[in-house]
């Protein structure tokens, strides 16, 4: 696709900090279009965990990742300025160019075609990813069937032996909602301390769940019929404990990247993409807002991309007119 047209803005990234983003962008009467590489809206919530429980986002004392989403897209339509939306398209390239009215002009090349914009805000939170896999012998065969890195259906795991391998948000989150509906659930972790909400640890040492530490996973066997049984070890004793399970959940984190964004010359630390306190980055007009930023005191939770991407979107509305109002007033005001 290639377009004459120039937006406003061009947000890249479709998971919740760039639904909130694009809807923020419509109470600020911004033409907008929203671009990623995935084939649905949501980002992690929908492609790795739509049934997974959020407990951190304000208003909602539990939601459902898919549910989540969809409360957004339904946000995001709200303002009588819907968002253009292009997935399946990965962003490559970005160049900067001066319109005929003497103003500056991305243009993003996006799948076979293009997007020019005004401005840009990068929320694409890790960037592209994978689940972290572990090196266990005849692991890849058993992959999608008995042995996952993400769970989109907890009907699959009902009655059965589930071990989680992890001790991470997703790893105890997991343990915590499976606890209801498999019939056992076993947690290996390779230290004794998790790195979870304390309140999501205290709710899983209160329950059903087993919990192995230190423990990691040596072996697994099984074959098209099914799992036979998972040897682990304690990493200190070294002493081996087989387990009778029919499903290896592994949640050790991810590897990512920011792919091309990584080339297009903006400031980067560890990974991440530098803003200043207007979400700004090292090139004007280019801005983000996430898990994909590092300044320091970020925390990489939802409920802060939120934040985020609403003072990215002010400052990106100034940067596309210059007489515009940083704060835009109170929401509850308008008519």
């Amino acid at each position: 696709m290639h377009t004459d047209h120039i937006h406003d803005l061009a947000i890249i990234g479709g998971g919740p900090t760039g639904l909130y983003t694009a809807f923020y962008a419509g109470l600020r009467e911004m033409s907008t279009v929203l671009i990623d590489s995935l084939d649905d809206l949501g980002g992690q919530l929908t492609a790795l965990y739509p049934e997974k429980y959020i407990f951190d986002v304000a208003g909602f004392p539990k939601v459902r990742a898919k549910e989540l989403v969809d409360r957004l897209v339904e946000q995001m339509n709200s303002t009588g300025h819907k968002p253009a939306i292009q997935l399946g398209k990965a962003v490559s390239t970005l160049t900067e160019t001066v319109g005929e009215d003497g103003r500056g002009v991305f243009t993003l090349a996006v799948g076979e075609g293009s997007i020019r914009a005004r401005s840009v805000i990068l929320a694409a939170g890790i960037g592209a990813f994978r689940p972290k896999s572990l090196p266990i012998p005849g692991i890849d065969a058993l992959e999608g069937k008995y042995v996952h890195y993400s769970v989109k259906d907890t009907n699959r795991f009902k009655d059965a032996r589930v071990l989680i391998v992890g001790g991470g948000d997703s790893a105890v989150d997991w343990a915590n909602h499976l606890a209801g509906v498999a019939a056992s659930v076993h947690v290996i972790h390779r230290r004794d301390e998790f790195r979870a909400h304390e309140g999501s640890v205290t709710q899983m040492r209160a329950g059903p769940t087993k919990i192995m530490t230190p423990f990691e996973l040596k072996a697994i066997e099984g074959d098209a019929s099914g799992l036979k049984f998972a040897s682990v070890f304690n990493n200190l004793t070294k002493e081996e404990t087989p387990l009778g399970v029919d499903h290896v959940l592994v949640n050790i984190g991810f590897l990512s990247s920011l792919g091309p964004i990584a080339e297009w010359g903006l400031e980067l630390k560890k990974g991440k993409v530098v803003v200043d306190t207007r979400m700004g980055t090292t090139r004007a007009g280019i801005f983000a807002a996430g898990d994909v930023v590092s300044y320091d005191g970020k925390l990489a939770l939802i409920a802060c991309g939120f934040g985020d991407a609403a003072v990215a979107v002010c400052h990106a509305k100034m940067h596309v007119d210059p007489k515009a109002k940083l704060f835009p007033g109170h929401s509850s005001e308008k008519k």
